[in-house]
């Protein structure tokens, strides 16, 4: 479930649309008003602002946005603005360009459901006029996590709760055998069996795992495979059993010791605003003893603290 507060009677576009534009005017921007509206505001809603400023002022309300805020607010404020599947394009196309941000990349890819991911892989090829998988083929380094990450993304998958159970015992026991019995890994069952298979499958293999081994699939994977290959299958088994406690985990271990991992901070939060996050609230709470909204306020400053609180919705 979503934590973004929408008013229960907003505004309309086109009060909205006024009200940022007499925030840019002048000297200075009136930042708190900028978070106040978009703070508070969904997808749909979102939308029609932009469309009425265009039409309105004739300005692309983004880039005057990118113009007067800086910093880590204005990456959260930027990225907040498309509607789901649209910022999940982009984030990867960005993660994809100069420098590549693997992580932010694997993330997204690993822990979006089937119907997600079709979403925003038409909005990637329309956006960018290239296939998704041919972008990673062509970006990617060579090796197993790229080999993961495109056949993840071009094998449809079930997306229902049912599974076949003879077909479950056969996975795990090929995924202890491809790994744990033998000596090194062999990868290409690994690959197959996480592409393939649906999450309520996966979720089922894990438990068989457990049963059949007498530990937990995630500790195999853990010391069978390493570095960003590792991140793709474990992401993508966490997030087909328990996406909150995953995404509890990433935004605990961004704020923890000295600094703060702001990309992956605003990445999670921004995008899963409109979809689970009183779900990832509630894990971080069971896991961490203490709210999210405690930990992103002694963690952050500013306007851009005010503005992830916004999207954090009330702290319980």
């Amino acid at each position: 479930m979503a934590s973004v507060i929408i008013p229960p009677m907003p505004p309309s576009a086109r009060d909205d649309a006024l009200h940022l534009y007499r925030a840019f005017k002048g000297f200075g921007c009136d930042t708190a008003a900028v978070i106040n509206i978009l703070g508070h505001r969904n997808a749909t809603q979102r939308a029609a602002i932009q469309k009425e400023y265009h039409a309105t002022y004739s300005e692309d309300l983004n880039k005057r946005l990118s113009s007067e805020l800086s910093g880590q607010l204005k990456r959260a404020v930027i990225m907040w603005m498309p509607d789901p599947a649209t910022r999940d394009a982009n984030i990867v196309r960005h993660a994809l360009e100069g420098d590549v941000d693997l992580k932010a990349s694997t993330e997204i890819i690993c822990s979006r459901t089937p119907s997600q991911m079709r979403q925003f892989k038409q909005i990637y090829f329309s956006s960018f006029d290239v296939d998704l998988e041919d972008d990673l083929a062509t970006k990617l380094s060579s090796g197993d996590h790229k080999k993961l990450l495109v056949a993840y993304i071009s094998v449809p998958r079930y997306e229902g709760p049912e599974y076949d159970q003879a077909m479950v015992q056969k996975d795990a026991e090929a995924l202890y055998k491809a790994g744990e019995k033998k000596l090194g890994t062999d990868e290409k069952v690994f690959i197959q069996i996480f592409s393939e298979r649906s999450r309520a499958h996966l979720v089922a293999v894990g438990s068989a795992y457990q049963s059949l081994y007498g530990h937990s699939l995630e500790k195999a994977v853990t010391k069978e495979t390493s570095g960003y290959f590792f991140l793709a299958l474990s992401t993508i088994l966490q997030c087909a059993d328990q996406p909150g406690k995953y995404f509890a985990r990433v935004l605990h271990k961004a704020m923890k010791g000295l600094g703060t991992d702001d990309p992956t901070l605003i990445r999670v939060i921004v995008t899963r605003a409109e979809i689970d996050m009183l779900y990832i609230k509630a894990e971080y709470r069971n896991q961490y003893g203490k709210s999210l909204h405690d930990a992103v306020q002694s963690d952050t400053s500013g306007h851009y603290k005010a503005f992830l609180l916004s999207l954090l919705g009330t702290n319980p």
